[in-house]
């Protein structure tokens, strides 16, 4: 079973820069709105609202670990797929196979608990993908089957299966990095992939030019998509001694390595939200749209850094 440990004192360290951050930001936000009385900052400060909302619950359950982090992450999970189901196309039949997707969160996040490493790779790419369409076949109806089973198992891949690589990270033994500790690996993961989130778009505001996917995500540029990478990998490369078991050098790779997932998770989320004819996936997070929007870069980079770091460092 998973085992709770303390976090270490460069992880406590770093929540409290994260939050020092947040305040900075929301002082400049009211002395710009005293400076400029006439100009309209209510989207700014939805977004600091929101990222405190997100910092707090986020790092409170990183701090706590164990079972509170599962609980939080698994949560997540649940509204990412929640929010999913309530955006794609679906048949009245496929209401009776939704519950089996739901279901598989618990199920997943279990695997997690036990440090099953085993069932927790598989459970959701290999056995899902054969109970959803075994569930659909029951129902009888085969005229939009193939849809229907391949917009299902997605919605489990990315919302559960990928992002519960966030939590996997509580599995591995803290001992083996006594830098940051389990929470440490989190905390970096978690924090670099918003940092690069919000390095592209602060680039790509002040100085984009020259749009990447025009058809994709419009507001996305050159100068915000190289200007995050950089931002990202040069911050992360200072930071991996402090929290991870890995030197400044690898650090540097892993930072541009999350930038470019990240970037990657954005645009595939803008693909389906293009697709759908929707311009966000929800309103759950004022400034933000919904859980989708937010951890959309996140269910790229989890699997990415989870198998970096469980392959050179802990087997």
């Amino acid at each position: 079973m998973m085992a709770w440990s303390k976090p270490a004192e460069n992880t406590v360290i770093a929540a409290g820069v994260v939050l020092g951050l947040l305040i900075i930001a929301s002082v400049i936000v009211a002395a710009m709105r005293l400076a400029r009385p006439d100009k309209d900052y209510r989207e700014l400060e939805q977004r600091i609202k929101s990222w405190w909302m997100i910092c707090v619950l986020m790092l409170g359950a990183i701090l706590a670990g164990g079972v509170t982090a599962l609980l939080l992450f698994a949560f997540v999970s649940y509204l990412a797929l929640k929010e999913y189901f309530s955006l794609i196309p679906t048949r009245r039949a496929d209401r009776r196979v939704l519950f089996w997707a739901y279901l598989a969160i618990p199920i997943q996040y279990w695997w997690v608990y036990a440090d099953w490493y085993g069932m927790f790779i598989i459970f959701i790419p290999v056995y899902m993908f054969l109970i959803v369409p075994m569930r659909l076949v029951a129902i009888q109806d085969t005229k939009g089957f193939l849809r229907s089973a391949g917009s299902i198992h997605w919605g489990l891949m990315i919302a559960v299966f990928c992002l519960s690589h966030a939590a996997w990270l509580f599995a591995l033994p803290a001992s083996r990095n006594p830098a940051g500790g389990s929470a440490g690996l989190v905390l970096y993961l978690v924090g670099f992939t918003e940092l690069n989130d919000i390095a592209q778009y602060l680039w790509g505001k002040s100085l984009g030019k020259g749009k990447i996917l025009p058809e994709v995500s419009p507001k996305k540029t050159w100068v915000g998509f190289v200007g995050g990478v950089a931002t990202t990998a040069c911050l992360s490369g200072a930071i991996a001694p402090f929290l991870t078991p890995m030197g400044i050098r690898e650090g540097l790779l892993i930072g541009a390595a999350l930038a470019f997932f990240g970037f990657l998770g954005d645009v595939t989320v803008s693909a389906l939200k293009r697709d759908l004819g929707i311009k966000d996936s929800g309103s759950a997070l004022p400034g933000h749209g919904g859980i989708l929007d937010r951890i959309d870069s996140l269910m790229f980079t989890a699997p990415l850094f989870v198998h970096y770091i469980r392959y050179y460092y802990y087997l």
